[in-house]
Formats: structure tokens, sequence, C-alpha cells
């Protein structure tokens, strides 16, 4: 009798193993919480919406592991062990596996419609203007943009914006000051410029700051990728096959984000 009281609750907790076994894997990503445009809590960034459609397109739930994207981001995140997948990455970007690329951008010229707007490195005006632009570390010189500042006698009136944790992204502050006039023109990310251009309240116009011939070898367009944990084989064939398939449902997003694209890696 007791045995066959058994027999339903076996059946029971059989199906119950099946049916948990059946769930699909979460994609497990890593994100900025506080990185507008690119990635917010709230999942209004443009790299939530292309993790919301993948995870959509693979039928497979979707999960955030939130860490500010600082010094140690991919060590503390995917190394740790906590997510598999960064949705924007430079192709070739040695902590991870990159996919192949969907979209390339450069850094702009943002400047006034009605001011001073320089339009390359070579420009004469350059040394006498105020030009703003993201500080990696502590020296303007150490991006390929700061570096062409300096070296074309630009950098005695250059203004550094740093990332801090309880103020707004620096190419939103930096847009903002030329919006102001606090700056004669700011270099700023092709996918963060567009973005901040869109919301400002005054005319802004934007003009890619190109490489000067006399540093043609640096590079100063970057195709951007998604990067998955090393040794994960089947993530990165099945973002590798989602990139190829979904290219102009992620090129439209771009787009509804005011992401500047250039050359080759555009969808």
């Amino acid at each position: 009798m007791f045995s066959r009281c058994l027999e339903p609750l076996s059946l029971l907790l059989l199906l119950a193993c099946v049916g948990a076994a059946a769930q699909p894997a979460p994609l497990r990503v890593c994100a900025d919480p506080d990185n507008r445009p690119y990635s917010v809590r709230d999942e209004s960034g443009f790299e939530n919406r292309i993790a919301r459609m993948m995870a959509q397109d693979l039928g497979r739930p979707l999960e955030y592991t939130w860490l500010l994207d600082r010094r140690g981001f991919v060590r503390k995140t995917m190394g740790a062990g906590l997510c598999d997948l960064i949705i924007g990455v430079p192709q070739g970007y040695a902590p991870v596996w990159t996919t192949r690329p969907y979209y390339s951008s450069a850094f702009f010229f943002v400047s006034r419609r009605d001011g001073p707007a320089p339009t390359s490195f070579t420009d004469p005006r350059l040394p006498q203007l105020r030009i703003g632009v993201q500080l990696i570390g502590i020296d303007p010189g150490t991006s390929p943009v700061g570096y062409a500042l300096a070296r074309h006698g630009a950098h005695n009136k250059v203004v550094g914006f740093t990332l801090t944790e309880d103020a707004r992204p620096p190419a939103e502050r930096m847009v903002d000051a030329v919006a102001r006039g606090q700056l004669d023109s700011a270099l700023v990310w092709g996918a963060q410029a567009g973005y901040f251009v869109r919301r400002s309240p005054v005319a802004l116009r934007v003009d890619e700051a190109q490489a000067p011939p006399d540093m043609a070898s640096l590079p100063f367009r970057f195709a951007i990728a998604m990067g998955v944990r090393k040794g994960d084989e089947n993530l990165l064939r099945d973002a590798n096959d989602f990139l190829a398939r979904r290219a102009a449902d992620i090129a439209a997003v771009l787009s509804d984000y005011g992401v500047l694209r250039t050359g080759e890696g555009q969808p």
C-alpha cells in the first residue's frame, strides 16, 4: 500500500526533473548599470535592446550581472564566472573571445553650428580652441585623439573629462559643455556623440576626427564586436550566427540611438 502511494509521487518528481532539465540556460550578460546610451539598469540602452533581441532569438531567458565599467570589469564579472557575454567590446579585445563586428565607429569633433568648428587635427585654429577630451588615466595623450591634439599644438587648452561614479558620463558632460559655450569643440566617440547631440537644446554639428597624415599608422576607427567568455565555443557560434542573421534589426537599433557608424563592420 505504501509503495503504491509513492508511485504517483515518484512520477511527479520525475516530471519535475524532466521539466527543469528542459529549461534553457539563461543568457548571462555583463553590463554597466549606468552607461547611457550603451546599458542602463532599466534596460533602456541600445546594448540592452540588442541583448534582449539575442536572448529572444535564442529562446533563452536574459540575466544581467551589473558592475560599473571600470578597471577590472572583465575580471570581476566574466572572470569570476558571473556572466558569459559582453555586448560591446573592440574586436580583438584580448581578455575575451570576440565575435564578428556588428558596427564600427570613430571619434568625432562635436561643435556648435554657430561657433568655430574644427574638422581636422591640421586645422590652424586648433591651438586657440578649448577642446574637450575624455581622459584615460590622467594624461590626455593616452588616447589616439588626445595624442593627435598634443602633437598638433592644441594641448594647452585641452580640457580633460574623467569617469566618475557620481556624475553623468564624460561624453554627455562634454556635449553639454559645447552646447553651453564652455568648450569650442569636443572629441567624442561616435556611439555617444550621435546620441547626445540629438538631445542637445542648441544646434550642433559632428565631423569625423580622421587621422592626420603624420599619424596614419595609428587606429582612429574601431570595429565593435561582442565579447564571449574564453572557451565557450557554443556561445561564440550562436553569437556570430545571431549577428549575421539579425544584422538589419541590429542596424535599426543603432539608428534609433543615433550611433554614428563608419567603415567596415557596419551592418
